[in-house]
């Protein structure tokens, strides 16, 4: 029993290291993440501010509102190192108009309604009746990342799902 508890401490010591190091070399975190959970006490609702959703999807420029959640905002008994974004946003006047003329869309909803369980937050939040449009050549999946963006017509908002967005 002895010898088991020198390998833990062992164990507890190199994680904490590395941690400690990968932490701090590669920012694997962006450090608004870490403010924000501190700021926020990680509260488990869902987050309003836009500048995070601006940095994972610049192609939709400044956004005026939203609510959005994360894999990551509650404290589960098996932290996951993949992170998954989830919402709505609402985007400026005038920015859908520009991105349909730009782009190809069809008429295409979410398969769900905010389903898993980091999600449950948001549901049933939304556009009343959405319209939703979307374009294939905003959606990327593969190499351990992947995010998948609709739009509605008529309020101008995007509901978004992503996957790792940041890396």
């Amino acid at each position: 029993m002895r010898g088991i508890a020198v390998e833990r401490r062992k164990l507890i010591g190199v994680g904490v290291g590395v941690g400690v190091g990968v932490g701090a070399g590669l920012a694997v975190l962006p450090a608004w993440w870490a403010l924000h959970q501190v700021a926020n006490g990680a509260k488990g609702d869902w987050h309003t501010d836009t500048a995070p959703l601006e940095q994972a999807f610049p192609l939709l420029g400044p956004l005026t509102d939203a609510k959005w959640v994360s894999s990551r905002d509650n404290d589960r008994d098996l932290p996951s190192p993949e992170l998954v974004i989830s919402g709505l946003a609402r985007l400026k006047p005038g920015k859908l108009a520009e991105l349909t003329a730009a782009h190809a869309f069809v008429s295409e909803g979410p398969a769900d309604d905010f389903s898993s369980w980091f999600e449950k937050p948001l549901k049933g939040e939304g556009p009343q009746n959405p319209q939703w449009i979307r374009s294939q050549e905003f959606d990327r999946d593969g190499s351990g990342h992947s995010t998948h963006l609709w739009f509605d017509r008529r309020s101008g908002t995007v509901r978004f799902r992503a996957l790792n967005p940041y890396g």
